[in-house]
C-alpha cells in the first residue's frame, strides 16, 4: 500500500456532510472553526473565499476546487463588500425560508463534503497542507471533472443510493485533490507528503510504514533506496523536514496511539 493510501486508511475519514449548498447573489457567510478537512468545488457562478489565517482573498470560479485543511473561520461571499452573516443565522434563515435562495438569485452553487478525521495520523496530513488549497488550472480541473459531474448528476436527478454515491464521490475529489496538490507542488514544499513525489523518498518512506517494527538504520534506509548515507541523510531532511530516525519514531508513535 502506498504512503498516501495508509495513512488515509489510518485516519477513518467520516463525512460530517456531503452534497451541495448555494450562495445567494449579493450574500456573505461566515462559516465556524471545524475539525477535520473541507473539500469542495465550484459547480456554477463564482464566489470569494476568505480565510482567518493569514491569506489574501481567492476569486473561486466555475470548475475550481479547494481544501481548506486548517480548520480556521471562513467566508464565502458572492458580494466581497458585504458584511458576512453567521452560518448558524444563515441556516436558521434557510430553514425558515427567508435565506434570500430562489429560481434566478443564486450566485454560486457548491458541492463537496466535510470530512471529520480520525487516528493517530491525522496531524501528519493536515500539518501538511497550507490553510487553502485552490486547484484552478484546466489539467487540474480534468483531474477532478468526473467526480465533479457525477455528484452534480447524482444531486440533480437523486435516486436509491444518491445519497451513498455522492458520499463516496466526496472521498473520491478529496483524494484528487490531495494528488493533484502534491503533483503540483512537487519540488516547491517541505513534509512528508511533498517527499513522496521524489522515488527515493517515497521508497524510504514506504518501506518505514510498511515495517515500522523493523531495526531501521539510516545505513539501512539509504541501501534500500540506493544512494549513500550521506547524501539519503542530506536529501530526506530537505525534504521531509526531519531525520529519517525522527520520522521513523514519530509514525511509530502514531501507530501506537491509533491502536489504543
Amino acid at each position: 500500500m502506498d504512503p498516501l493510501s495508509e495513512v488515509l486508511t489510518h485516519l477513518k475519514p467520516r463525512t460530517n456532510f456531503s452534497g451541495r449548498f448555494d450562495i445567494a447573489s449579493q450574500q456573505a457567510i461566515r462559516f465556524p472553526s471545524y475539525e477535520g478537512i473541507k473539500c469542495y468545488a465550484i459547480i456554477s457562478g463564482s464566489c470569494w473565499l476568505s480565510v482567518e489565517k493569514g491569506s489574501e482573498p481567492v476569486l473561486l470560479e466555475e470548475g475550481d476546487c479547494f481544501l481548506l485543511p486548517s480548520g480556521a473561520t471562513f467566508s464565502l461571499s458572492t458580494d466581497p463588500k458585504r458584511a458576512p452573516v453567521n452560518f448558524h443565522e444563515f441556516l436558521t434563515a434557510l430553514r425558515s425560508g427567508r435565506a434570500g435562495l430562489h429560481s434566478g438569485n443564486i450566485g454560486c452553487t457548491l458541492a463537496g463534503g466535510h470530512f471529520l478525521l480520525r487516528g493517530g495520523p491525522a496531524d501528519l496530513l493536515l500539518g501538511a497542507l497550507p490553510p487553502v488549497v485552490h486547484l484552478r488550472s484546466e489539467a487540474e480541473k480534468d483531474a477532478l471533472r468526473w467526480s465533479l459531474d457525477r455528484m452534480r448528476f447524482e444531486l440533480q436527478d437523486e435516486k436509491l443510493g444518491s445519497a451513498f454515491v455522492v458520499q463516496q464521490l466526496a472521498y473520491l475529489m478529496l483524494v484528487q485533490a490531495l494528488r493533484v496538490h502534491f503533483a503540483e507542488a512537487a519540488g516547491g514544499g517541505v513534509g512528508w507528503l511533498y517527499a513522496l513525489t521524489n522515488p527515493q523518498m517515497k521508497a524510504a518512506i514506504q518501506a518505514m510504514h510498511s515495517n515500522p517494527a523493523s531495526d531501521w538504520t539510516v545505513n539501512g534506509l539509504a541501501e534500500e533506496v540506493g544512494m549513500s548515507r550521506s547524501l539519503f541523510a542530506l536529501k530526506f531532511k530537505e525534504t521531509v523536514g526531519s531525520t529519517p530516525m525522527e520520522y521513523l519514531t514519530r509514525w511509530r508513535m502514531l501507530l501506537a496511539g491509533d491502536r489504543r
